[in-house]
């Protein structure tokens, strides 16, 4: 979760519990990015690097083609299978544009132009040299070469490829010098697969690599796709598995620069945004390998954007021929698909923390959340019923505790005029008041803090849905009713011409103000005290405004959720629903925990006003 996004929780955190308290007695469409300088040219370590942590002088000179070959020109070939349509180029022999077939672009229905490569999302940044993939090392005399100004050679017959099902399609790419050194690429693509295969072979390299090491460089992230880059940006990051553990690396300010270096074992590389992802992985893994990372956070006239370099550091063996093998995911961040690699992939999906721990979230997300939300989905094609449905099963499941709550609120409305009366009698000494309010409270069984802490309790599940909502890509562009057409962002029915102050808004969704009237209800239900009448007013109001530029499929859920409370909180109010102040039958039965706190609390208090008394 965001730092943004943390920050909103710990409000709402803190506008709840001073609630409580208080009811008790006391764009356009996407641009090129920015060309980011290579990963490798800057830092690394000196055992293992033989291009960072050198100065200028000493910095090896690249060398746009060091072979002296002759340039070719380019030839571009696309394969398409069941779920991408993909071009290779000979220069560089990398992948020059990735586009997926069951992704459109955020305005692919307000163009005319209905062209299959203007309709769906594109995954690669061709702002540099017109593709990515490349091998990074620096010779024997110095010299840095990126395979990127290099021109290869292909087997490939056709300029077009169809792949279905489980079929698979090889193109291998070669450069050869005049003296028979080589660097091969060898690609294999499946039909149903989001992931390809590359072997890269170094022939008689043995006498031009230096230091033992070469890279394998992502250079550019992935394309930023969707309409509100503010929102893509915060969820964009780059990150490596090492140590059965993800390290992420994000740059989440804007100007700020991040570079991250990483040495020994490293499972995989990955660049994402807010729903797709780039993940490089090596077959075989070592502990003399490592990562690399550098990122710069940007703003400019077309929004916010986050890029990434990420590079694999791969041993060479200083042999006549090397063959290393890699993994390539280009597609969606779906938990499932990416799960069923094998390869902790799906540590790039982020269901979000509490307060820092994600332990607490992830198994709520992973095993409850996420099961039923795609479980519905697979009876009902409308998200949007799908949500409703989801937040009607997700309120019963904590009716116990949302009862819990709202019974010791009814409790605390029904014992307020003795309190009342109690303020009365001893106006001019609140030590005695405070002293008489607790035993009203243990003669009726009533917990001050029976309203919080169920309330508290289910923060957890709340932020697992605010997570799950904000980063499932399953509810992308999907449309629900009306003017709601896209669940994955605001459903906008008015654009301000100023921003609202503080949130920084300009926008007013539709959904929001719904979710903010029935807040508002539930509040006028509450709240009794003339005193807290504020109160009212001020919390919905605030949560309308934060909640204004929120996923519309978000608002769905709280808006169901708050009108389920509705219902609940009248039955309790005018039915009682068993409620009733009495006496508790056994005053010496054992306190509960919060109980005895607060006892003990009032116990030194107590002692502290003797001490004090006697001083005196």
């Amino acid at each position: 979760m965001d730092k943004n996004t943390s920050i909103a929780f710990v409000l709402i955190g803190i506008i709840l519990v001073t609630w409580l308290y208080f009811n008790s007695p006391a764009p356009q469409p996407p641009q090129k990015k920015k060309t980011q300088t290579s990963a490798v040219e800057k830092k690394d370590t000196a055992a293992t690097t033989p291009i960072a942590q050198q100065n200028e002088e000493t910095k090896p000179q690249e060398e746009i083609n060091p072979f002296g070959s002759k340039p070719l020109p380019e030839q571009i070939i696309t394969i398409e299978t069941d779920l991408a349509k993909i071009e290779l180029t000979n220069h560089g022999a990398k992948i020059r544009r990735y586009f997926l077939k069951k992704y459109k672009t955020w305005y692919h229905s307000e163009i005319k132009d209905t062209n299959f490569y203007n309709q769906h999302v594109q995954l690669v940044n061709t702002a540099k040299n017109g593709g990515d993939f490349n091998i990074i090392f620096v010779t024997k005399d110095g010299k840095r070469v990126n395979t990127s100004f290099i021109d290869f050679t292909s087997d490939a017959k056709n300029y077009y490829y169809k792949v279905s099902g489980n079929d698979s399609l090889a193109i291998n790419y070669t450069f050869t010098t005049d003296s028979g050194k080589a660097i091969q690429k060898n690609f294999v693509f499946y039909g149903d697969n989001y992931a390809s295969k590359i072997d890269i072979g170094l022939v008689k390299m043995d006498d031009v690599i230096s230091s033992y090491r070469y890279d394998v460089e992502w250079s550019n992230g992935i394309n930023f796709l969707e309409e509100n880059s503010v929102d893509e940006a915060n969820h964009a990051n780059a990150s490596a598995y090492s140590g059965d553990e993800q390290v992420i690396v994000d740059a989440s300010k804007v100007g700020e620069k991040v570079e991250k270096d990483i040495n020994g074992k490293v499972d995989w590389v990955a660049t994402r945004d807010k729903y797709f992802a780039m993940i490089l992985a090596p077959n075989t893994p070592s502990s003399e390998g490592g990562a690399y990372f550098e990122g710069t956070h940007i703003a400019n006239k077309y929004g916010v954007q986050e890029i990434y370099s990420a590079s694999l550091k791969i041993p060479f063996k200083n042999e006549k021929y090397q063959k290393d093998s890699f993994t390539l995911y280009l597609g969606p961040i779906d938990y499932s698909i990416l799960k069923s690699y094998g390869k902790n992939f799906q540590n790039v999906f982020e269901f979000g923390s509490f307060f820092g721990l994600k332990f607490v979230i992830r198994p709520i997300s992973e095993f409850i959340l996420l099961p039923l939300f795609k479980f519905l989905h697979s009876f009902i094609s409308n998200f949007g019923l799908v949500i409703i449905i989801f937040s009607i099963i997700i309120k019963f499941a904590l009716h116990p505790l949302t009862r819990q709550s709202m019974v010791s609120m009814k409790k605390m409305q029904m014992l307020q005029p003795k309190i009342n009366e109690l303020k009365e009698k001893h106006k001019d000494n609140p030590q005695k008041v405070q002293q008489e309010t607790m035993k009203l409270y243990s003669t009726y069984g009533i917990n001050p803090m029976g309203g919080c802490l169920p309330m508290l309790l289910q923060m957890p599940i709340l932020i697992a849905l605010w997570s799950l909502f904000n980063v499932t890509i399953e509810i992308r562009q999907q449309p629900f009713m009306l003017w709601m057409t896209n669940l994955s962002s605001p459903d906008i029915i008015l654009r301000l011409p100023f921003k609202i102050p503080l949130f920084n808004v300009d926008i007013i969704s539709g959904l929001a103000l719904l979710m903010g009237i029935t807040m508002f209800i539930q509040q006028k239900m509450s709240v009794k005290d003339p005193s807290q009448k504020a109160l009212v007013y001020i919390m919905p109001v605030m949560m309308t405004i934060m909640f204004m530029s929120f996923p519309s499929g978000l608002n769905l859920y709280y808006f169901m959720f708050n009108a389920l409370s509705i219902g609940q909180q009248y039955y309790i109010n005018h039915k009682h629903d068993n409620v009733e102040l009495v006496p508790v039958a056994n005053p010496n039965k054992k306190k509960g925990f919060m109980a005895r706190m607060m006892e003990s609390a009032e116990k030194q208090a107590q002692e502290q006003r003797k001490g004090s008394q006697k001083k005196r």
